[in-house]
């Protein structure tokens, strides 16, 4: 097998909950080396490696032990810096430079590093101290309310779709920063808002405004497209639903073969696609009497082979169990030394002749202290010894 596609690049990671542990997952599984500094005043809640969720963002990762709030562990972490080809970070501004661990200082221990800097409202502006978590972002950028069933209801998406998005654009600036590097030699300082990353994502909507002077509005399953019915609805079981979309005539009378209603496909009020869309709250509504008598899988099954686009609205125990994922190796399993034998998404991503590795699940606190003190920097046992005693390795 060929070396893994980022082989040799070692990562010093001070990134935590999603986001920024989502980034460097990804160049995990694809060889880089990772090394997640933590602490235990800090390894609580989401960032307690014997948790599902902190194993899910931190597979393929060591862990060291680092006390930053010591004098001698930003000594340390400047050293560790000198073998390190990146440095990543999602904290709000004014942690690092706390440390003096601005990119101006970390340039003069190794003058090409690369330093990606992952915070909710960037570096610099009038925000740029505000802490933020996914879901507020969301709001901001006014994805929430596009993303909801109306306007008065502002549900949006319900996960912290920006801390994924957001990981994403810095394991791309990382990779491209890697490539600069690689041709010219110099590092760079790299400064990434979750908030932007998210007000990224609207260019139709503000095109739309300014092109044409449409306010954008969360228009839910109306009629932006072309096809009535157009929605999900309730099946038999606890919280089970499929979804349906009819878009020529052809599909709706095939749908009120099934809903055992022929007649129903020459009713004036329901006789095109506009009329259907007129009518959408009733026709759902008959629609929904009927999904609700049968199992999604069985509804989906019906109207597929009858020629109407249709799907399960899956959960978590129906993706672990779907049969297009299983087949491309979607899911992974790595042992874990406190949670067992562990389920988890792998990765979408594939390179070719170099695939992802998983060679192991998220590592307990301060594991690698020994590999990446005593190995990488050359610690002898006294002084390793004197930064345990100290509490600085803790």
């Amino acid at each position: 097998m060929k070396r893994a596609a980022l082989q040799g690049i070692r990562v010093l990671d001070f990134t935590w909950v999603l986001a920024g542990p989502y980034a460097t997952r990804i160049l995990a599984d694809f060889g880089a080396e990772i090394i997640k500094v933590q602490s235990k005043k800090t390894a609580v809640g989401a960032e307690s490696n014997a948790t599902g969720y902190f194993n899910t963002w931190n597979r393929n990762k060591r862990s060291i032990t680092l006390d930053m709030g010591h004098p001698e562990g930003r000594e340390l972490a400047l050293k560790l810096l000198g073998i390190s080809d990146v440095i990543m970070e999602n904290f709000t501004p004014r942690v690092m430079a706390n440390w003096d661990l601005t990119y101006e200082k970390i340039k003069e221990v190794k003058s090409d590093i690369i330093m990606l800097s992952l915070s909710g409202m960037g570096q610099t502006g009038p925000w740029r101290d505000y802490a933020a978590l996914g879901p507020t972002v969301q709001a901001l950028s006014g994805i929430t309310y596009l993303t909801s069933y109306d306007q008065g209801d502002p549900m949006g998406i319900g996960y912290s779709y920006a801390d994924s998005i957001a990981g994403l654009f810095a394991a791309l600036a990382v990779l491209a920063a890697l490539e600069h590097r690689d041709s010219t030699g110099e590092g760079q300082y790299i400064d990434i808002s979750e908030y932007e990353a998210m007000c990224s994502l609207l260019g139709p909507s503000i095109l739309d405004y300014s092109a044409n002077g449409i306010s954008p509005v969360p228009r839910g399953n109306a009629d932006h497209v072309p096809a009535s019915p157009y929605g999900c609805y309730r099946c038999r079981g606890d919280d089970r639903w499929c979804v349906i979309a009819v878009f020529t005539d052809e599909e709706w009378r095939a749908l009120c073969r099934l809903l055992g209603n022929s007649a129903l496909a020459e009713e004036k009020k329901f006789a095109s696609l506009q009329k259907r869309q007129q009518h959408a709250d009733e026709l759902n509504n008959l629609i929904e009497r009927w999904t609700a008598e049968h199992l999604p899988e069985q509804v989906v099954d019906m109207l597929q082979k009858a020629g109407v686009p249709a799907g399960v609205v899956n959960n978590a125990a129906d993706l672990a169990n779907d049969p297009q994922l299983k087949s491309r190796h979607f899911f992974i399993k790595l042992p874990h030394p406190v949670l067992g034998d562990t389920l988890m998404d792998g990765t979408p991503i594939r390179v070719s002749g170099r695939p992802a590795r998983f060679w192991r699940a998220a590592p307990q606190l301060g594991q690698d202290n020994s590999y990446v003190y005593r190995q990488l920097l050359g610690l002898d046992d006294e002084k390793f010894r004197h930064y345990v005693e100290k509490g600085i390795i803790a």
